[in-house]
């Protein structure tokens, strides 16, 4: 019981309760109140394993990235350091193996209820990117940041495309697929964009750490300010494109998704920007990584509202 605290602050816990609700919103606030008219059978049990897989392999994907960034973290969170400290890191190269194995298993008994082996691929390739990403590819510029943002979408789309297979996946006799599709393109596309913003904020937090170990991050390379000119035009896209999407609603009247949308989405990203281009201390960076954060829990959490209209 004394290491079970470690172990969970190690696999992020929260993030992992974050997936969880993600994919469960998307299941029963979109997926179901699109088919409710339909006779779509709704099968628990396949949805539930692909969310323990999803969970399995982020869990192994934070170990990994903790096995590799050790030294890193001992500089920029010293106090947060779980490994090396608290717990082994042999201990925490089994887990990884242990956790990995599971996600992918769960995720072929899932697609065993339906065709979709290449669901099993996709999550394979996941667990080797977030290897990958940890071992190599987070030391270098922006391709780290869009492998994390990619990862993050996927817990949106990986719950899409376990509906149908690849060969009707666009089939446009079904409308309500049709429906599904833009909730999923319109939730991993905010996924990746927000992720995008927040990685690239976490990158100048740990410039210290990362300048010092040789890393190749953004604002090691091109420098803070135009690392911030990145992260500010990617606000300014994702605020842009979320106001475009407020007038297509608006068409089907749904005033409360729009006004969630504004006060809890877009209002909180210009406030951001605002922050942003203020921030001069790794604390300012901090809070921004924060922020970032809660916005996307609220970009999620809108699904909620969907749910009445659909």
């Amino acid at each position: 019981m004394a290491l079970l605290q470690p172990f969970l602050k190690l696999i992020r816990w929260p993030n992992l309760v974050f997936i969880i609700l993600t994919q469960s919103l998307f299941e029963y606030c979109i997926y179901r109140p699109v088919y409710a008219g339909s006779h779509t059978s709704f099968d628990w049990i396949p949805f539930a394993l692909l969310v323990v897989a999803s969970v399995f392999i982020a869990a192994a994907g934070y170990i990994i990235n903790d096995y590799f960034d050790i030294n890193i973290d001992l500089i920029n969170k010293p106090q947060k350091t779980i490994l090396g400290t608290q717990l082994s890191r042999r201990w925490a190269l089994a887990w990884h193996l242990v956790l990995s194995i599971l996600g992918i298993v769960c995720t072929a008994i899932a697609v065993s209820v339906f065709s979709g082996w290449y669901l099993i691929i996709a999550n394979i390739l996941c667990v080797l990117f977030l290897w990958f990403y940890s071992a190599r590819f987070k030391k270098d510029t922006l391709i780290g940041n869009i492998i994390v943002s990619l990862m993050t979408a996927w817990v949106i789309m990986i719950i899409f495309l376990s509906k149908y297979s690849l060969v009707n996946a666009f089939n446009n006799s079904d409308s309500g697929q049709i429906r599904l599709f833009r909730f999923a393109i319109l939730y991993a596309g905010f996924a990746f964009v927000i992720s995008l913003i927040r990685e690239a904020i976490k990158d100048i937090e740990d410039m210290p750490g990362d300048t010092r170990f040789g890393c190749r991050t953004m604002p090691i390379v091109w420098g803070i300010n135009a690392t911030k000119i990145y992260i500010a035009i990617w606000i300014v896209i994702l605020m842009a494109v979320l106001l475009i999407t407020q007038f297509y609603v608006l068409q089907f009247g749904w005033w409360l998704a729009v006004i969630y949308c504004l006060v809890f989405i877009i209002v909180p990203l210009g406030m951001i920007f605002k922050k942003l281009l203020k921030a001069s201390t790794t604390e300012d960076y901090h809070r921004l990584s924060s922020h970032t954060k809660w916005v996307m829990l609220t970009g999620i959490l809108s699904m909620l509202v969907f749910y009445f209209y659909l």
